[in-house]
């Protein structure tokens, strides 16, 4: 059975660095994000119309790549969190998360008994296809999946130390542009009181044994955070790396022949 190698790199105190996949539905995607350099890529399951062949096909592919696939799942619902586990996600980011009753449901969903109650399906993807021992399969699978709470609302940063006090919580990753929402600042991802918040994250999750995390599309914004004690780091997206490279591209271009 195939190690989580992002888990084990967070565990141990590394910085990781990866991306969204939010528009290319082939799995080349995966092989291309591992020549650039990315550690992991996480699927928006959340935003974007993905079915669950095109997700188990992408996931494969970053499987063998050893970069750890991981999915962020559109709601709290069981079907969807064990269906993307059972295709070989090697993690899952839950978003809205307002309470720690949120993230104890998604722990408990990712995990098989008596951890959790997820369904076993034990000759899958996520197995490579390798069933062992019952009792080592078990533990080995509820110990290599990866638990990411997103935190994008005013309610989970008033409720941040019940939420990352969760048994088998890992990361509790900040999506700025919602959390500036929520907290009355729409877009101002730098206001004082959306930085205050995501310091708080990082101060709060690091106190409670948790990776804080934080997804931005700015390099400067997220080195800056990384200063700062973030160490799960999300950069853009394959559509945003295609808009912005394509918009210079062609403004240089235009510049030149006109």
């Amino acid at each position: 059975m195939r190690r989580n190698l992002l888990k084990e790199r967070l565990k141990s105190g590394e910085t990781t660095v990866g991306t969204m996949v939010q528009e290319m539905t082939n799995p080349s995607i995966a092989q291309i994000l591992h020549s650039i350099g990315f550690d992991f890529f996480m699927i928006d399951g959340e935003h974007s119309p993905f079915n669950p062949e095109t997700v188990q096909g992408i996931v494969r592919v970053g499987r063998l790549l050893d970069m750890s696939p991981l999915v962020r799942v559109r709601a709290l619902d069981y079907s969807l969190i064990a269906g993307y586990l059972d295709s070989g996600a090697m993690g899952l980011m839950l978003p809205r998360v307002e309470s720690p009753e949120h993230v104890e449901s998604l722990v408990s969903y990712m995990k098989y008994p008596p951890v959790g109650v997820r369904g076993l399906s034990s000759d899958a993807s996520h197995s490579e296809y390798q069933f062992g021992p019952f009792r080592e399969f078990i533990e080995f699978q509820n110990d290599e999946t990866l638990a990411i709470a997103q935190i994008e609302r005013k309610a989970a940063i008033d409720n941040l130390e019940a939420i990352v006090s969760v048994p088998g919580v890992d990361v509790a990753l900040v999506g700025p542009e919602d959390l500036s929402l929520s907290l009355g600042v729409p877009g101002q991802t730098s206001h004082p009181l959306v930085e205050k918040a995501i310091q708080r994250v990082v101060d709060v999750s690091n106190a409670h044994g948790v990776v804080p995390g934080v997804h931005m599309g700015s390099v400067e914004a997220l080195a800056g955070w990384h200063e700062k004690g973030m160490r799960m780091l999300m950069l853009n997206s394959d559509l945003g790396f295609m808009m912005e490279s394509g918009d210079v591209g062609l403004k240089t271009l235009r510049s030149i022949i006109e």
